[in-house]
């Protein structure tokens, strides 16, 4: 992993911890370097959710062809009129991230707005938590807050074993930091 660097710098993600704080939500206009659109069948009750169970807020709207919403930075959807949406969840999911400070929050929302719409949260091997959540559009976003690195804990042995180490374990200045 020698030609990884460390480049947080770049993103709105705080350094996860018990008292991380999430950024305001962003507002500037710049080319989006990565997005999902999104069909609805009902584009209001798409909103609707996606802002009050999930936080994101509608940064502008053509009516009756796109709503551009966002979170922070660099975390962009585009909800599209559509005739219909798949029955079932494809397979592929979308991740954003949060803070562990917000999950709590975040599943009670989004049980309140549909309350069927939530897996989790759990814990993963990477040193996140996560928690799956199903769209009014039968998209799977997973909304995922990194956990405060324990360097003696088996999520940074995890870590070690594909060679992302922390700061200062010894492998210069071109690492990848958990």
């Amino acid at each position: 992993m020698s030609d990884y660097y460390n480049a947080f710098e770049i993103s709105p993600v705080p350094d996860p911890g018990p008292d991380a704080v999430p950024p305001e939500p962003f507002r500037g206009i710049y080319g989006m370097p990565a997005f999902p659109t999104i069909p609805t069948g009902d584009l209001a009750a798409s909103v609707d959710f996606w802002t009050r169970g999930l936080g994101f807020f509608e940064l502008f709207a053509i009516p009756g062809q796109v709503v551009h919403l966002r979170r922070w930075a660099f975390q962009d959807v585009l909800l599209v009129p559509a005739a219909s949406v798949p029955e079932q969840v494809p397979a592929v999911s979308f991740s954003f991230a949060y803070v562990l400070s917000q999950v709590d929050s975040l599943v009670e929302a989004c049980r309140a707005l549909r309350p069927d719409s939530v897996e989790g949260p759990r814990d993963t091997p990477w040193n996140t938590r996560d928690v799956a959540v199903t769209t009014p559009e039968n998209v799977r976003i997973v909304c995922t807050a990194a956990k405060p690195f324990d360097p003696d804990g088996q999520e940074a042995r995890n870590l070690a074993a594909v060679g992302i180490t922390p700061p200062g374990a010894g492998r210069g200045d071109n690492e990848k930091h958990a």
